[in-house]
């Protein structure tokens, strides 16, 4: 059986991991990355993708935690 303890902890991070999520896709901050200069490379796209790969594996990771307890 599990602590009580380890279950919010483990809620409290995913919760987090959730706001930050919402921070990096909010539209100020998707704005100011379609802004940036191109010099023939579009950042939109690749920020994007790495944020959104980011998310995901921290994702998995805390999940995969919470298996291996």
């Amino acid at each position: 059986m599990k602590p009580f303890g380890m279950k919010s902890r483990q809620t409290e991070r995913l919760m987090a991991l959730v706001a930050i999520a919402l921070l990096l896709f909010s539209p100020p901050l998707i704005i100011v990355v379609d802004r940036l200069p191109t010099y023939n490379l579009g950042w939109l796209p690749l920020y994007l993708f790495i944020v959104w790969a980011v998310v995901i594996g921290l994702t998995a990771w805390l999940m995969e935690q919470r298996a291996g307890r």
